[in-house]
């Protein structure tokens, strides 16, 4: 099997189609149907077990028609995690098992592999009617669950941003179905290739991170009613970034944690020094990991608002961000970052 670490987004971009492509969002229904019978159920595999990738199994393993049959993450298992609160999402899990003291005495917020693995069958053993479940599998490598589940139907991707694309294209080559949360990549160009690579092997796919938007549909019809008149300008706006957007690459080198395989993190980028402030929930504020406050939350709030005006892309976009400074001899001078994101973007229209 190639090494991760000979992987990098110029030979992932050689699958690169020309063109934009429109994107199909296909409802999850197209992936299971109802009453599937216990031995023919859809098998899935849970690729990335951070907190979202945890947070969001209950909901799955309660359908009849799906079957968790393996896990993935390059981190095997720790107490390191960053959430809403120090405890609230083990005691979700624990209550959701019946079991309130599972993990009780957890240093730290947990996640990884093991810790979903272990979830997954505590919740399985408990039900009488589990088709042919037989244990998950476990695994620190996406490409070899793809090379050794050979009943795998489909993916769930949980992952940091920077890797939806290469595990979504290698997914869909293996045959995979692919369920993938936001962003589709962490590059246009790398979104445009799975978009292609989907309509081209017509495999059912789900991009999950898109509302209702209720409220702001009645907005939309009102102001399509005449409401308040022409429509000039709209203004979106978010309480984003909720994570240390940090301002300078870190330089302290601090161990690599047991467990953690930092060469498969990194994936399709480039090698560089672990350090804890690249990992988990704080990815998204640098450009090489994540998308910002835009790839967070633009798919909710804006995605509405485009839909329902039927708005076409952008055609300029002007951009006024913020900016740092440091103390460097008794003298203050902007920091040039060329590498994380602003605190804030004070204007784009």
């Amino acid at each position: 099997m190639e090494s991760t670490k000979t992987i990098d987004r110029r030979q992932f971009l050689k699958y690169s189609a020309t063109g934009a492509m429109a994107l199909t969002i296909v409802p999850s229904s197209v992936l299971a149907a109802d009453g599937t019978a216990p031995n023919s159920r859809m098998t899935f595999a849970l690729i990335g077990c951070g907190t979202q990738g945890l947070r969001e199994l209950p909901h799955m393993l309660r359908d009849k028609a799906l079957q968790f049959i393996a896990v993935c993450d390059p981190n095997k298992e720790s107490y390191d995690y960053i959430d809403w609160s120090r405890d609230g999402l083990r005691s979700e899990l624990a209550n959701f098992l019946g079991e309130p003291k599972w993990r009780a005495n957890s240093p730290g917020i947990p996640g990884g592999r093991e810790v979903a693995k272990e979830f997954i069958e505590l919740y399985y053993g408990k039900q009488k009617d589990t088709g042919n479940f037989k244990g998950c599998n476990s695994y620190a490598d996406f490409r070899e669950l793809l090379e050794k589940e050979k009943d795998l139907d489909a993916v769930k991707i949980m992952t940091p941003d920077h890797l939806h694309g290469t595990i979504s294209v290698a997914a869909l080559k293996k045959g995979k179905r692919v369920m993938l949360h936001k962003p589709l990549a962490n590059r246009v160009t790398e979104a445009r290739i799975v978009i292609e690579l989907a309509k081209r092997t017509k495999l059912p796919t789900h991009f999950l991170p898109a509302m209702a938007g209720s409220p702001m549909s009645v907005a939309i019809q009102r102001i399509k009613e005449g409401a308040i008149g022409t429509l000039k300008e709209i203004h979106n706006w978010s309480n984003r970034p909720v994570w240390p957007q940090y301002t300078k690459i870190p330089t302290e080198r601090p161990p690599i944690p047991p467990g953690f395989d930092w060469d498969l993190w990194l994936g399709p980028s480039l090698p560089r020094p672990y350090h804890p402030h690249y990992t988990h929930a704080v990815f998204r504020g640098w450009y090489e990991f994540g998308g910002g406050a835009i790839a967070d939350m633009g798919h909710y709030s804006l995605w509405r608002v485009f839909y329902g005006l039927d708005l076409d892309s952008p055609v300029l976009v002007e951009s006024s961000p913020s900016h740092v400074c440091e103390i460097e001899n008794l003298v203050s001078k902007k920091i040039i970052n060329d590498y994380s994101f602003p605190l804030k973007q004070q204007r784009c229209k």
